[in-house]
């Protein structure tokens, strides 16, 4: 999610003090300039940072002031300067050989043109934007090309990454499913207009939208390729892809409008960002800031409705896009149920292109960043989601079912996500939380407070957390479950309002003001049940540069030898359980290229940040994935230039003409695992 460089039209941020981690072009088109707004969670429930100050305090009285001297350090401002020079023994870390297998050398922040990797490493583009799927499509050509021909081409700023072998065991081929967030349309029409768009320019720009499924196979020269005419080559799309709605929010009468009366089915998919995969196989694409391609809220009469929609950012005239001039769906004041079929976590087969996407309501609609499953010890299957804006809520939805792993019944899986309970996180200044549920006629999730069955908690899933006194979080985007241990990773990409002039202040589990850098947060599950009620957490990185920002902290580590990160937005592990963060901001709070970086959580190394990969100047490291051998990396390049235009880009990424969107893979020269 982007954010602008202005509060409100009253209220102009102080760079100085607020510094945004957005360009004013992300903002724009990436999530509809939401920080030119109030953040849309007016509730009184409380913020994190409150939490995290009273988590520090008890903290430090439990262990010490030794102990404590380093989480003192995440709250109070005097005590960043000491992190640097804290002992060994203060903090746990000796100088010991590595056990991560983080053997790479880091490189240092960057400005270059072009992507840079770690030495011994190399790099190549594996597709962009508008590349063919199939024999028969045209070569990307913007001086001809149509929606048509864009909806057999890859779309535009791909962002999450999921790699799914083909065949048990195969290190050789496999599908690539890639999202593909929203579009710059400055960047992709020549003389575009955005005060007056046109029809073929909406067109292609909804074709642009969506998720794309390519068959990729190692070439004993290239490496990773993508087949253009493979069969489960896909492209889901805004524009005219059919996806059913499922669940409890199926049919409700707030989902059914003129184009689907009887709430069943949806015209594509928007914002898809990030997501994740099933263990049957099935992929998750997540929609996030889907309210920025509707106008006109202020026009919807029903006052039910029009509260419901301005919790979730809408706006009460124009959109930016200006897309409801040739569409009515985007229209409210035409079509006042259209946003509520969209916010939602999307499931789709990458393996059956002929299999219809869903949209699984139970897991609730708010701005998914990500869906990440396990199978918990008692086999039902639990996804962690966060709701990417600031004071929003952390999320974990539990099957009633449970998951079938023998591959001849993969298909008796299919429905696991339409059932099942929905929590959201309560965090504790003990460094305990608990899962409340969210299930309707139970507590304030009563007819009188507008829930009057499960179909209305699915779909008003914010209003929902605001009733059960859920804390507010500083914009938690990816989560991923450690391989090693089980624990749950959260990045928090940041919060400039936190603690601001009537907004909510920090706290232990969002521990500062004006929280510009972001932090990472690991969660561990009672009893390492992840269907539990309650949960220990710990923040194991403050991100930002040591010495200079406040409050950074590594895990202790020694912080004038770490790779300094800010704006964490996607997160992953190796199969060693080291954790890697792809950035998305430091183009504004460092002034260089976002990047992705390893961090072991474990072992002397804990904290210890490197960075592995640098990214291109306007351009989004929106996301990583690796193949089933950790050998090869596979990362979004999103939105390359951005902040420029077509006729005068201010980046060539990949090929030295227009700047176009791209995945590339990451490989070693010598062969072995990345980061080795």
């Amino acid at each position: 999610m982007r954010f602008s460089l202005r509060r409100n039209d009253d209220e102009p941020i102080d760079l100085l003090n607020t510094m945004c981690s957005a360009t004013a072009a992300q903002c724009r088109w990436g999530c509809g300039d939401q920080c030119a707004h109030p953040a849309p969670n007016p509730t009184e429930n409380e913020y994190f940072g409150d939490i995290l100050d009273r988590f520090v305090s008890r903290r430090s009285l439990l262990r010490g002031a030794t102990a404590g001297a380093a989480m003192a350090a995440l709250g109070a401002a005097p005590l960043v300067r000491n992190i640097g020079s804290v002992s060994a023994s203060e903090e746990g870390v000796a100088e010991a050989q590595s056990t991560s297998g983080l053997a790479f050398t880091a490189i240092p922040l960057s400005n270059a043109g072009t992507v840079e990797v770690a030495p011994g490493y190399k790099w190549r583009t594996l597709i962009r934007w508008g590349d063919p799927l199939s024999l028969d499509t045209a070569a990307w050509d913007m001086a001809t090309n149509t929606a048509q021909d864009q909806l057999n081409q890859f779309g535009y700023n791909c962002d999450n990454i999921q790699f799914f072998p083909l065949g048990a065991n195969r290190a050789d081929r496999g599908v690539l499913v890639v999202n593909h967030e929203y579009t710059n349309p400055e960047l992709m029409f020549p003389g575009y207009s955005a005060d007056s768009p046109t029809k073929a320019q909406v067109d292609y720009e909804l074709a642009s939208h969506g998720a794309t499924a390519i068959y990729i196979q190692r070439d004993a020269q290239k490496g990773w390729v993508y087949v253009p005419g493979a069969g489960v080559n896909r492209r889901i799309n805004a524009l005219n892809s059919t996806i059913l709605l499922s669940g409890p929010a199926a049919q409700h009468d707030w989902v059914r409008t003129t184009e689907d009366p009887h709430g069943y089915y949806v015209t594509g998919m928007l914002n898809n960002c990030g997501g994740g995969q099933t263990p049957w196989g099935t992929a998750l694409t997540a929609e996030e800031n889907f309210n920025q391609y509707f106008a006109n809220n202020g026009t919807v009469s029903d006052p039910r409705k029009k509260a419901a929609h301005t919790r979730y950012g809408l706006t009460s005239g124009a959109s930016e896009r200006k897309w409801e001039r040739f569409y009515d769906r985007f229209d409210l004041a035409k079509e006042p149920n259209e946003a509520f079929r969209y916010g939602y976590i999307v499931e789709y087969d990458p393996h059956n292109p002929n299999w219809t996407p869903r949209k699984r309501t139970a897991l609730g609609r708010f701005k998914h960043e990500a869906a990440e499953t396990v199978v918990a010890s008692n086999g039902h299957v639990v996804a962690y989601m966060g709701d990417d804006e600031r004071f929003d809520y952390m999320y974990k939805f539990v099957t009633a079912g449970k998951y079938n792993p023998d591959p001849e019944m993969r298909e008796s899986n299919f429905d696991l996500l339409d059932s099942g309970t929905l929590y959201v996180a309560k965090f504790h200044d003990d460094g305990t939380g608990t899962w409340i549920p969210l299930i309707q006629g139970q507590g304030k999730l009563i007819p009188e407070n507008g829930f009057n069955n499960q179909s209305d908690v699915c779909i008003l899933t914010r209003l929902a957390g605001d009733l059960v006194g859920a804390t507010k979080m500083d914009r938690p985007e990816d989560f991923q479950v450690n391989p090693v241990g089980g624990k749950i990773v959260c990045a928090l990409t940041n919060n400039t309002q936190r603690g601001t002039t009537g907004r909510a202040a920090a706290d232990a589990a969002n521990p500062r003001a004006v929280n510009t850098h972001g932090h990472i947060m690991e969660i561990a599950e009672a009893g390492g049940d992840h269907t539990a009620l309650s949960f220990t957490w710990d923040i194991p990185i403050l991100c930002g540069i040591p010495g200079t920002d406040a409050g950074t902290y590594y895990g202790g580590y020694d912080q004038t030898k770490v790779s300094p990160l800010s704006s964490p937005d996607n997160v992953g592990f190796d199969k060693k359980g080291n954790l890697w963060i792809a950035t998305d901001g430091q183009i504004n709070t460092f002034k260089k290229n976002d990047g992705i970086f390893a961090v072991p959580l474990t072992g002397p190394e804990r904290g210890y940040s490197k960075q592995f990969l640098s990214g291109v100047p306007g351009g989004e490291v929106a996301a990583f994935g690796f193949d089933n051998t950790d050998e090869c990396m596979f990362v979004s390049i999103q939105h390359p230039g951005e902040g420029s235009t077509y006729a005068a880009p201010s980046n060539t990424f990949p090929d030295g003409g227009t700047p176009r969107p791209s995945v590339i893979v990451v490989w070693k020269e010598s062969g072995g695992v990345i980061g080795s």
